[in-house]
């Protein structure tokens, strides 16, 4: 889901251009729109988090933004209809693997900001993390996610002795 972003981007781009330019100063399938705007505040909020992984992704989510204006201005109804097809059913699928996998309620229930800032650059780093990249941070990053493990089955299992339910 995360790493779909022309799909998630779709929605974003039926604003128009709210900002005109010149059109030597418009790079092509990129007017600035909500979309456009939406890929280079998260894209540059990536460069500054991680710049390597970072850049690479922004250049993704300018991409999707591209590829979404594109489609949108060839075939408006059909790319709304399968953006908002994919965005219930990703939205699905997200409470449904978080449920089922991890036993706990997805990141946007316990802080809005970072699930939707940080959500698409950790999925990103995850995948980057299987073919070898930094291998330091992905170390510091495990041991720190088996301590808040350790601290939610802790409070988890207090909760049931308590007999509260959780």
């Amino acid at each position: 889901m995360a790493l779909n972003l022309e799909r998630q981007l779709t929605f974003a781009a039926n604003t128009g251009t709210l900002i005109p330019l010149p059109k030597v100063l418009t790079i092509p399938h990129l007017d600035l729109n909500l979309g456009t705007l939406a890929a280079f505040t998260w894209g540059g909020l990536y460069v500054l988090l991680e710049p390597v992984a970072g850049t690479i992704l922004a250049l993704i989510c300018l991409g999707g933004a591209a590829v979404t204006n594109t489609a949108l201005s060839e075939n408006p109804t059909l790319t709304n209809r399968i953006a908002i097809g994919v965005h219930v059913v990703c939205w699905l699928l997200q409470f449904l693997g978080h449920g089922a996998f991890e036993g706990r309620a997805p990141a946007l229930l316990d802080n809005l900001a970072q699930a939707i800032f940080l959500a698409p650059l950790f999925v990103w780093l995850e995948l980057l993390f299987k073919f070898g990249y930094r291998r330091e941070l992905q170390d510091r990053v495990r041991k720190a996610v088996q301590v808040e493990i350790a601290k939610f089955r802790q409070k988890k299992s207090g909760a049931a002795k308590n007999g509260k339910a959780q």
